[in-house]
């Protein structure tokens, strides 16, 4: 693990940081001597959790601040910007994990598709643009953190906005690091992350989710070894079975099946065998 980035006295953003997997890597950067700013929504679950994080800390003499934020409101996001920068003066590491789980089909006609990309999607890119040149301004090693899903690569059908999103989120973050690597000078890593089951949200855990505490660690030890695409395993799925339906996806592309063909019933027995080779 880079210690320059993660070391006591640095800076931590984490949004959507009331539960869940945010809540756990607030948490484990307090107890790493990090100063964190928690920013949520949720302005409840935020107050509920910001003694949970001071709790993890492992010098009590660092700052939790908590600021409620919209991502899906650059102005929002802007304002935790100057907040962040004007009482903490650097940011090391920027987790752009808010989500929102509004459920849209392709042919729906409500206001969860416009609503759910603002979200998911714009939240991502307005963090990154508020933050970011900044954050190579600052000539030291940091790391941009953004949330995505197996469902923006694999597109599991039943939510075709949350897919669509996340798959926007994976293309966005891989066209960021590109241009990070490609800046003169440039101390910024950017990585997605991509958690697998996991229990989020007050939900009750079931036998095969990880807890958010293990998608953190795991999501740690991959940033250490510098790798950009952190796809997380569960107790059901392992990281041969998440190949396996990546490689499918993309089958479905250069061998002109239909799209979603995993889920096509003349499909079925080919992908079975698949899976079983």
């Amino acid at each position: 693990m880079n210690d320059s980035v993660f070391g006591a006295g640095r800076v931590a953003v984490v949004t959507g940081a009331a539960s869940g997997i945010g809540l756990a890597a607030c948490q484990r950067f307090a107890g790493m001597g990090m100063h964190v700013c928690m920013a949520d929504i949720n302005s409840d679950g935020l107050a509920a959790a910001k003694p949970q994080v001071e709790a993890a800390r492992s010098d009590p003499g660092t700052t939790v601040m908590a600021v409620v934020t919209d991502v899906s409101d650059p102005a929002s996001i802007h304002a935790l910007k100057e907040k962040v920068y004007g009482q903490l003066g650097e940011v090391a590491v920027l987790m752009n994990n808010a989500a929102s789980f509004k459920r849209e089909q392709a042919l729906g006609d409500g206001p969860g598709f416009r609503q759910a990309l603002d979200t998911n999607l714009f939240g991502v890119v307005e963090g990154v643009r508020s933050f970011v040149p900044t954050m190579i301004e600052q000539a030291a090693p940091c790391v941009v953190i953004n949330t995505g899903s197996k469902q923006g690569i694999t597109m599991p059908p039943g939510n075709a906005v949350y897919n669509v999103a996340k798959a926007a989120v994976k293309a966005y973050t891989e066209a960021l690091q590109h241009e990070l690597r490609n800046t003169d000078g440039c101390q910024v890593s950017a990585h997605l992350l991509v958690p697998g089951w996991t229990t989020t949200r007050g939900r009750e855990h079931k036998p095969g989710a990880w807890l958010p505490g293990q998608v953190v660690d795991f999501m740690l030890e991959a940033i250490g070894r510098g790798d950009f695409y952190i796809i997380c395993p569960d107790g059901q799925v392992t990281p041969e079975l998440d190949r396996k339906r990546i490689l499918w996806t993309a089958g479905d592309i250069v061998e002109n099946r239909p799209p979603l063909s995993r889920w096509h019933p003349d499909y079925a027995a080919k992908y079975a065998s698949f899976i079983e080779e």
